[in-house]
């Protein structure tokens, strides 16, 4: 195991400090913005704007890499995200923190696309597994660690981001000295939408789905929580709790797909996290109570995502691996462009505690549209799919595959500076 961690040791580290200051915002802007009068559509318009920013960087950022190089490209974008987590403290306005969390967005998108084909190229088949496992329980634990940090100062000081400025600083430091080789191959988003609907629709109309739904959580989770009673404290714990829960259920969930018809497992997951919303909604559990709900409800919630690309997966050639994922990725994503924005208005016309109503009427409608699609479409036999891989169970941001990728994949493009005796090696 530590000659496999071993040289990609410092890029988990760098990406870790960088996830850690990302999920500090994600709790602290909510709170922050509340504490502002913001109100809940001024914050799903916020939240939704991270996203539309993340969109951007998937399509941009390939390109920006392939002119700069990795470390270069790197070191750009994780000082974009630093002024940008400083600035947010001098300008508490909410159309200035929409094109700041524009701006979020497409730094962490480029982030995640050096990271990723980074770990690609340094990955062989006999060692994948291992070594984007470790990254993707990185991206969780850093995550959630964050989330924990926004009980250090109070909300109304700058604290909270100087913190966030400060772990994404740190972040460049240990890739910045990394002594591992810049790999040559970038992915270039091709997305393949129409191919993808005809040959796995569950895929495609699942991950659009689940973006509505952990779009609208990620981004009002927390004030949807400092409704329900609780102080900062109990709401940091409350995201760390959903977050930790839907990490630990990725893998058993999982499992559990390949053994069966997935859409079956994500039809089962649906209803049990739609219960749970309601739930959340109609109960007047606060304090322990709501936490332990927070648990139920990520670990039913999270894992929807990984099994809609690992369904994706089985149902295209493996030569269509790079569009797939980015076609999954670019749905999730528009998904969560629109979810903060629906829910804020839920929310508004209710109470702050309409956010699990929303998000319980949305995985209800799509477990309905699963349900049907099992009546109509016959499932896979075990030998035709894909064993499930933490690579498709990471949060919304990787563009990681289940394979390694293909060099003669037109998706894939080789700096044309890049000599012939530095291509990774592809065992």
């Amino acid at each position: 195991m530590g000659k496999s961690l071993g040289p990609i040791a410092s890029l988990l580290l760098g990406i870790g400090f960088l996830l850690a200051g990302n999920g500090l915002l994600f709790t602290l802007l909510p709170l922050r913005g509340a504490a502002e009068s913001f109100g809940a559509v001024g914050l799903g318009f916020i939240g939704s704007f991270y996203y539309v920013g993340f969109v951007a960087g998937c399509v941009l950022a390939p390109y920006a890499i392939l002119n700069a190089g990795h470390i270069r490209a790197f070191a750009a974008l994780v000082a974009l995200a630093v002024t940008v987590a400083l600035a947010y403290g001098l300008a508490p306005n909410v159309y200035a923190w929409a094109g700041l969390r524009l701006m979020n967005g497409f730094c962490l998108a480029g982030i995640y696309l050096v990271i990723e084909s980074w770990l690609n190229s340094r990955t062989s088949n006999d060692t994948r597994g291992l070594v984007m496992s470790a990254y993707v329980m990185v991206n969780f634990g850093a995550f959630t660690v964050g989330q924990v940090l926004v009980t250090l100062y109070p909300i109304e000081q700058a604290g909270g981001f100087m913190i966030a400025a400060i772990l994404a600083s740190l972040g460049i430091i240990p890739v910045a000295l990394t002594r591992s080789a810049q790999p040559a191959p970038i992915t270039i988003v091709r997305f393949h939408p129409v191919r993808l609907y005809r040959a796995a629709p569950v895929g495609l109309v699942a991950a659009f789905m689940v973006g509505i739904a952990n779009g609208a959580f990620w981004s009002l989770g927390p004030i949807s929580a400092a409704g329900s009673g609780l102080d900062v404290t109990h709401v940091a714990m409350f995201m760390s709790a959903a977050t930790l829960a839907g990490a630990l259920s990725q893998w058993p969930v999982g499992r559990l797909s390949d053994r069966m018809d997935r859409r079956l497992v994500l039809f089962g997951i649906l209803c049990g996290a739609s219960a749970t919303g309601l739930a959340l909604w109609l109960s007047a559990a606060s304090g322990t109570m709501l936490i332990l709900f927070g648990l139920a409800f990520g670990a039913l919630t999270l894992p929807s995502y990984s099994l809609a690309a690992a369904h994706a997966y089985d149902k295209t050639p493996a030569s269509e691996t790079v569009p797939t994922a980015a076609t999954v990725l670019l749905a999730n994503a528009l998904g969560a462009v629109i979810g903060p924005l629906l829910a804020s208005a839920v929310m508004r016309g209710l109470e702050p505690r309409a956010l699990f109503l929303f998000i319980a009427g949305t995985q209800a409608l799509l477990a309905a549209y699963v349900f049907y699609r099992t009546k109509v479409q016959a499932s896979l036999s075990v030998a035709e799919k894909t064993d499930f891989g933490m690579t498709a169970s990471a949060p919304a941001g990787s563009m990681l595959t289940p394979e390694v990728p293909d060099l003669r994949d037109p998706s894939v493009v080789m700096p044309d500076d890049y000599g012939p005796d530095e291509t990774p090696d592809r065992r």
